[in-house]
């Protein structure tokens, strides 16, 4: 199907298989385990021999449709769905990884990607290199014998650094590496890393494939060589996404691209706003001109994306201030949600690195992160006004 319909339309009919029922809509399979023919067909499940759904952990037809339609979205050949998307990334860390090995990652990851790359791996003899987001050269001279995994998140939570992902797929690749990017942020309606040189693509489905914060899932997409060394890991340590979020997030995919235009087109104009607005110290928004990267951003995204930090001055009381004069505005630290949200990122999301990553992340104490959702711009405007005026 992938090669014959537009991502419009994959997004909306892929991987439905019906039931003999015949249902229009995706089935919800809520069971733990399926009913063989015989003994000979167990065997040859279990075995791999024949494919099929053997134990709910690992296989089942409505999780199996979620994949199957995020991997034509993305233009990959397989996808595993997960827990979550902080379980995504450990299934591909440890799939790919083993003691002794070196991983190059950003600077600019979301707080508990940082922990587990800088902390729980750590334990494992699994050493990581953190490196400024933008400096292809930083990522050349971080590289290692052992290097086998780069790992970028772009654009960066919450500053909206975007990475050159060509520019970092053949520095990887020279080095015999992977190059896995968190897309969570565009989705594949804003950006395709595959086809830009990545290897692998990881979500937090929690976020905008989802889009209306009902669920928690992950999912890591890309070359079949390296989701079924993923499978084998959930096979056996069991991050599984469940069917129910699984049907939940096949539901969201099919209003991906609506919502993310209009999110993006709300969150442009949002930024052009803040940009004018007094004790704004400055904007990150990939959409503006005045974004370090916005070039980049122009060649690698169809759009500046749903997420608008800003600092404003003051520090943390004034930021607290902007965040406390919220009436309609939610303040919870997920994104992604047709709901607009605020954070505190230094205190949230980024609370638990130390002040010194976070200091070398460029997150400040008077940084904000609004996650753009589909109310009207007047509102939300008038929302952020009400603390920024003081």
């Amino acid at each position: 199907m992938n090669d014959q319909f537009d991502p419009d339309t994959l997004a909306i009919r892929a991987g439905i298989e019906r039931s003999q029922f015949n249902e229009h809509s995706e089935a919800l399979y809520l069971t733990s385990s399926f009913v063989f023919e015989n003994a000979a067909k167990a065997a040859a499940r279990f075995s791999g021999e024949e494919e099929g759904n053997v134990y709910a952990r690992f296989t089942n037809p409505t999780v199996t449709a979620m994949q199957t339609r995020l991997a034509a979205l993305e233009g990959a050949e397989a996808c595993v769905a997960t827990a979550s998307g902080m379980s995504a990334i450990l299934s591909l860390a440890m799939a790919l990884l083993q003691a002794g090995d070196h991983v190059v990652a950003s600077n600019g990851l979301f707080g508990a990607t940082q922990q587990l790359f800088g902390n729980i791996l750590s334990k494992f003899g699994i050493d990581t290199s953190f490196v400024p987001a933008t400096d292809l050269d930083a990522y050349r001279a971080a590289v290692r014998p052992r290097t086998r995994l780069f790992f970028v998140e772009t654009p960066s939570n919450p500053l909206t650094e975007v990475v050159d992902i060509a520019g970092v797929a053949a520095i990887a690749h020279a080095a015999d590496a992977i190059l896995a990017v968190d897309n969570c942020f565009c989705s594949p309606v804003l950006q395709r890393p595959l086809e830009l040189g990545a290897d692998v693509v990881v979500h937090s489905a929690t976020k905008y494939l989802d889009g209306q914060g009902r669920v928690l899932g992950g999912a890591v997409a890309g070359r079949k060589a390296i989701t079924d060394e993923v499978l084998k890991f959930l096979r056996t340590a069991g991050p599984t996404l469940s069917p129910f979020n699984a049907w939940i997030i096949l539901k969201g995919l099919e209003t991906l691209r609506i919502r993310m235009e209009a999110q993006s087109a709300n969150a442009l104009a949002l930024a052009r706003w803040l940009e004018q607005q007094p004790g704004v110290v400055r904007v990150y928004y990939p959409g503006l001109p005045s974004h370090p990267q916005h070039a980049l951003a122009m060649r690698q995204q169809k759009s500046g994306g749903a997420i608008v930090s800003f600092e404003v001055e003051g520090g943390r009381e004034a930021a607290w201030r902007v965040v406390d004069a919220t009436r309609m505005i939610s303040i919870t630290a997920n994104l992604g949600d047709t709901k607009t949200t605020i954070t505190h990122p230094a205190t949230t999301t980024h609370g638990r690195i130390t002040p010194e990553a976070r200091a070398a992340a460029g997150i400040g104490e008077g940084l904000l992160r609004v996650a753009v959702g589909l109310e009207s711009i007047e509102d939300l405007k008038a929302d952020l006004e009400r603390g920024l005026r003081g």
